[in-house]
């Protein structure tokens, strides 16, 4: 009795010690792949920052460091392009490029929302004939490039005499010509609890005040998120402004830089790297003020009503 005591205590005791290394080997193979993927996410953080990092140190050197210099940092860092960006250029001042700017951003955030919201709400909420076949060409127009529409588009515009204006670069945020907004909303309402409506329509409520007092202010996320997608590619654009607007009092930003680089005389890359900072802080500091909400409105996205 007691032999099998001992060795029962013996198997017990060896046990656990024989189950030690390989708990380290386990913990030690842990912590290894952890480190290699810290690794590869700062290497992967370092080249997706460089770029941003290098044009905001390039905005301090002078004009002939920015070009055919492999050293990041500045000889001498000074504020002088930036004072010329902020001069403007061609007798036009930076604030004019900001102000078309800010007044087609703002403009395409109210066109895109309003028009937007209430197409979205047809789909959504309403019975019409066709709607599923309307629904699918709106969705249909997403697969189009942009390119292929640019010539007959144009065309129009010009036959209106429109050209030189921000009509062609507005009139289609009225008309909820932006589908991937009209479908987020959708999809958005869709989670909605339709009973909403039915109490609604018991109270004697029509469909305007059904969108207007109930879907508006369920809609807030997909609302502030459309307003965040809708600012920051209207400040970004280059293409549209470039085929139709020819004044440069009308330029916007994005276009406004390309006036510093001139291929037949001396190009200022020092001031364009210098506005193009300067071009930068809206949109973060619009990003920062509003990312709460787009988080919200990507995470109710999953709800159910």
């Amino acid at each position: 009795m007691s032999t099998a005591t001992s060795t029962t205590t013996a198997t017990a005791v060896a046990a656990p010690q024989g189950r030690q290394p390989a708990r380290a080997r386990r913990q030690k193979g842990a912590v290894a792949r952890s480190a290699a993927v810290h690794l590869v996410s700062i290497a992967v953080l370092v080249v997706v920052l460089y770029p941003g990092v290098w044009m905001i140190v390039s905005s301090f050197k002078p004009t002939n460091e920015i070009v055919g210099d492999a050293s990041l940092w500045p000889s001498s860092a000074s504020f002088d392009n930036y004072r010329t960006a902020l001069g403007g250029i061609g007798g036009i001042s930076a604030w004019t490029f900001a102000w078309n700017s800010l007044l087609l951003a703002v403009l395409s955030v109210v066109g895109t929302v309003l028009s937007s919201a209430v197409t979205a709400y047809a789909f959504a909420r309403i019975e019409f004939a066709g709607k599923r076949l309307w629904f699918a060409l709106m969705i249909g127009t997403l697969l189009l490039p942009f390119h292929v529409l640019i010539i007959p588009q144009y065309i129009v515009f010009q036959k209106l005499d429109l050209v030189n204006t921000y009509v062609p670069l507005l009139v289609g945020k009225f008309l909820a010509g932006e589908a991937f907004f009209v479908f987020l909303m959708v999809q958005f309402m869709r989670n909605l609890p339709r009973e909403l409506d039915e109490a609604a329509r018991i109270d004697g409520c029509g469909h305007v005040r059904i969108f207007t007092s109930i879907m508006v202010p369920l809609l807030r996320p997909a609302i502030i998120s459309s307003s965040i997608f809708a600012f920051i590619w209207s400040w970004n654009d280059f293409l549209g402004p470039l085929l139709y607007l020819n004044d440069p009092n009308k330029y916007p930003l994005p276009l406004a830089l390309r006036l510093f680089v001139d291929q037949t005389s001396v190009s200022d890359y020092g001031a364009m790297i210098a506005m193009s900072v300067l071009a930068l802080l809206p949109v973060l500091l619009f990003f920062l003020l509003f990312q709460r909400f787009l988080v919200e409105g990507v995470a109710t996205q999953g709800l159910k009503g």
